[in-house]
């Protein structure tokens, strides 16, 4: 069975588990300048500390530790250390060249923590992210000129396209462009997928949006409906929300999705909001008291964490969540539609 077929007929049977955040993770490894240079980039012309994603070649049996104790958590899928790894992200390291290498190396080591840890009774799968730059082209980012952009909606796209290459030829089982803060750079990204797969089977497609406050909309300005129908087109595997809230501030905005979705629904929220230290305080148990809500209320399809979680999270909210029923698709005719695949009946998966 394909890893596309195994992971549309585990959707129809339980909720899948989604990884913690990475971040999280490498902070946790306190890593100084030298330890993110590592050897290969020791003479590199500029500071590279902070770019998270580079550690896939210079310390990549961390990011594959990481990706090892979310899986043994309870884990199904596991997403890419990709979050920055486009050339308009990069570039602020100077390590544009990089970016082809960043996402096939960073699939290859989350392949590879698949390839340990799954079972035959319980496969485990790659999401290759597409995160969603350092740029924005719908807002300018001068407030003295309304009307300028620092990126292009041609160049998002190039930028996605060169990063989708890496991601496929290492392995991802899936596309998640996620965090998506404004929905024009995910339409680049989402057409850029489309480009990139043109004539041949694509891989799933996840997408998951960012709701950055009590406003209840994107930073573009999009509600949740709104932000769902502008990318519903795409036909998407999962479609979801994560990062900027709490699971508290956050389900009422799932809910809407869950409503309107006529697809599976993910959603990874953060571990509370931040205290004055930057520091997430919503301890495991509390947080899955939150998701396992979610679940018994048929939210959810996919659920994982963002900011501030961990392993001991994602192992809770894998507990909670364990026999507990899929949300059911929103659609009269029960089919729910995969990006670039066959129409696909949950109810006889």
């Amino acid at each position: 069975m394909s890893s596309t077929a195994e992971i549309t007929r585990a959707l129809g049977q339980r909720i899948l588990v989604l990884d913690g955040g990475m971040g999280t993770q490498i902070q946790a490894h306190k890593l100084d300048e030298a330890a993110y240079r590592g050897e290969r980039f020791a003479d590199w012309g500029q500071d590279v500390k902070g770019n998270n994603d580079l550690l896939s070649l210079s310390q990549p049996e961390i990011i594959r530790d990481i990706h090892v104790r979310y899986l043994q958590a309870g884990a199904d899928i596991v997403e890419t250390n990709t979050f920055n790894s486009t050339s308009i992200a990069q570039a602020d390291y100077g390590m544009e060249s990089l970016v082809y290498e960043l996402n096939k190396v960073s699939a290859e080591l989350a392949r590879a923590a698949c390839e340990e840890v799954a079972t035959a009774d319980k496969p485990r799968w790659v999401a290759g992210v597409l995160g969603p730059t350092n740029r924005t082209a719908s807002i300018s980012p001068d407030v003295n000129d309304p009307s300028f952009r620092n990126v292009t909606f041609d160049e998002l796209v190039e930028s996605y396209l060169e990063a989708l290459r890496g991601l496929e030829d290492g392995g991802s089982d899936l596309i998640l462009v996620e965090t998506i803060f404004d929905t024009l750079n995910a339409k680049a990204a989402l057409f850029a997928i489309d480009q990139f797969f043109e004539g041949r089977e694509a891989l799933p497609v996840m997408i998951s949006g960012t709701i950055t406050d009590a406003s209840g909309r994107t930073l573009s300005g999009q509600t949740t409906e709104a932000f769902y129908n502008s990318l519903r087109h795409s036909r998407p595997l999962t479609f979801g929300l994560n990062c900027a809230l709490g699971p508290d501030l956050l389900r009422q905005y799932v809910a809407e999705l869950s409503r309107i979705a006529e697809c599976a629904v993910s959603a990874h929220p953060n571990a509370g909001l931040p205290n004055e230290f930057g520091e997430y305080d919503l301890g495991p148990e509390d947080m899955a008291v939150h998701i396992r809500e979610w679940a018994e209320s048929g939210l959810l399809n996919v659920v994982g964490g963002c900011c501030g979680t961990t392993p001991e999270h994602i192992a809770e909210i894998a507990r909670v969540v364990e026999g507990l029923a899929p949300r059911a698709p929103r659609q009269a005719d029960g089919v729910m539609r995969l990006s670039g695949l066959e129409p696909f009946n949950l109810a006889s998966a």
